[in-house]
């Protein structure tokens, strides 16, 4: 072996002894973390829309609505922007209003009875389309018009389907001879008058949201439970229901939060009276803060805030029921 091989060969290293670790090129940290920084700055501009839009449209007016409800403002407070400190003081004035009981009791009724009729219906239609036959889909987009229809169309609507004297509801009902029947005028109908409006207008979203729930069950799963003698309501009960769970109290949540602001079709349809037999805490609040010739903003805002509450606490307890399962 000549000189020239011998020195390209290198040695075998000694045992035990391990091999030198290789060393960074230069500047190999340095252009890692300018990566690094380059990628994080380019997060934070891709989140800057999203963050703007949050603090603008919904972090100011929350904290714009506790201000309001923290203070007794006028109308020329208002304006003038001197409204004294009154700390808790419009809370406690709600809470001991005479009207407050009252629209408690309606706001939870109102609020229960639109979400039970609203997904039973919704369910039970979706159960029906969930299996193909001709003009399905020409029905189900049927039921999509009260959704699509603006709020004030379908309230007016209502309005005059369920007049006492020229309705078409009372007209019907005469001819079964039944007598006409005070819908919107009536303290005792009043409020279930808009739970029907706004069981009517709710019923597509249910529709919607349960039907594309429906699909996604995988189809074996029924033919397994056929094989095991599982059909009609045991195979809805014990399949159908418990897959479809995580997608019922989404659509639950959804329609809780959405029903407990409802003001446009009871205001439109009763005003929230006749004495006060149909006012939630929506309609309420707007009358305190622009219904009156002397607006109480501190006071409409205070029952707007317990509104806000209401919905978050029923929103951490959706977040707490998932973890809980998430984890079983």
């Amino acid at each position: 072996m000549d000189h020239a091989t011998h020195a390209s060969v290198a040695p075998p290293p000694a045992e035990g002894r391990r091999p030198a670790p290789a060393r960074p090129r230069p500047g190999g940290r340095r252009a890692s973390l300018r990566r690094t920084a380059a990628g994080q700055w380019a997060a934070w501009a891709f989140l800057a829309p999203v963050v703007v839009y949050l603090l603008v449209f919904y972090a100011y007016p929350l904290y714009r609505n506790v201000e309001l409800s923290l203070r007794d403002y006028t109308v020329r407070s208002f304006v003038r922007g001197d409204a004294p400190f009154t700390g808790v003081a419009n809370y406690a004035k709600v809470l001991g209003d005479p009207t407050f009981g009252p629209a408690l009791w309606h706001t939870v009724v109102f609020t229960l009875a639109s979400l039970v009729l609203q997904f039973t219906i919704g369910l039970a239609l979706a159960v029906f389309f969930v299996k193909n036959f001709p003009l399905s889909a020409t029905l189900r987009a049927l039921f999509l018009v009260p959704w699509l229809l603006p709020l004030i169309v379908s309230s007016s609507t209502w309005s005059w389907m369920l007049d006492s004297e020229s309705g078409v509801v009372n007209a019907a009902l005469a001819v079964f001879g039944v007598e006409p029947v005070h819908w919107l005028t009536s303290p005792d109908w009043s409020l279930w008058s808009v739970i029907i409006a706004n069981v009517w207008i709710g019923i597509p979203f249910n529709l919607v949201v349960l039907y594309s729930g429906l699909q996604a069950i995988d189809p074996a799963v029924y033919e397994a439970a056929e094989l095991d003698g599982a059909t009609g309501w045991r195979r809805f009960r014990y399949v159908t229901f418990p897959l479809l769970r995580p997608v019922s109290a989404i659509t639950l949540l959804l329609g809780l939060v959405y029903t407990l602001k409802v003001f446009d079709i009871i205001w439109i349809m009763t005003r929230g009276g006749p004495s006060e037999s149909s006012t939630t805490f929506a309609t309420w609040s707007y009358r305190l803060g622009f219904g009156n010739l002397l607006p109480e903003f501190g006071r409409g805002a205070a029952v707007g805030n317990l509104l806000i509450v209401a919905a978050l606490v029923f929103g951490l307890i959706y977040i707490r029921v998932q973890r809980r399962q998430a984890l079983a």
